[in-house]
């Protein structure tokens, strides 16, 4: 099986590649450039390891919830990837990717995935990490006072990971039963473990869970009018 992983769903662009037994992974940039350096990236990895688009048996691509703008160059590269050389595609979560790097980590019992969602919020989601990897619930869209209020009251041990857990690490130390995990990009490595053999898709739909910001501030200024 040889894979490739396309992970733009934060401010980080990455990319993985499963070649049999072996994963590398490759982080492009941190600064939101998904569009300018995904494509050379994709190339230089491949061509470091000796391979062609054209040699990889399935691309997967993380389609969300992230950042507007990167989750639409990842999946429209992966899509032309994929229908151009006759691959197989598919997809994860961002979410998901980040409760499989805490599971590869060893980390195990509840563990929620928090992204930054911008605008004072994030997107999580909850697992069970034990036997395997196991939803709890559905991603949402919600804020990180909100997360820290329902887990202060619950008393529970968790294990917190994703960019969100970074922004706003100073309001989640201050909760005695959390660990929190500096995952900033979801890992294309986890992300091909997750994805690879999964059935193929014939397209794949972002998972944005709300509005982009352009259509949030139209409709501010509309309703202020």
């Amino acid at each position: 099986m040889r894979a490739l992983a396309i992970e733009t769903a934060t401010t980080g662009c990455a990319v993985g590649l499963m070649d049999g037994d072996q994963l590398v992974e490759r982080v492009l940039d941190t600064e939101r450039r998904h569009t300018e350096v995904l494509s050379g990236g994709i190339a230089d990895l491949l061509a470091d390891h000796g391979l062609k688009v054209g040699d990889l048996d399935v691309v997967v691509v993380d389609r969300g919830p992230g950042l507007f703008t990167g989750l639409r160059v990842g999946i429209a590269t992966a899509q032309s990837l994929a229908y151009a050389l006759g691959l197989g595609l598919t997809s994860v979560t961002s979410l998901e990717t980040l409760a499989q790097e805490a599971f590869d980590d060893g980390v195990r019992g509840t563990y929620e995935a928090v992204v930054d969602a911008r605008r004072g919020e994030v997107f999580v989601q909850t697992f069970a990490l034990n036997a395997g990897i196991e939803p709890v619930d559905q991603p949402q869209v919600t804020t990180p006072s909100a997360v820290t209020d329902e887990l202060r009251a619950s008393g529970e041990a968790v294990t917190l990971g994703g960019d969100g857990v970074v922004r706003y690490a100073a309001l989640f130390s201050n909760t005695p039963t959390l660990t929190l995990r500096t995952q900033t990009i979801p890992s294309p490595s986890s992300a091909l473990r997750r994805g690879a053999y999964r059935r193929n898709e014939s397209s794949i739909s972002p998972l944005y869970l709300r509005d982009a910001d352009a259509v949030a501030n139209f409709t501010t200024r509309d309703v202020a009018r």
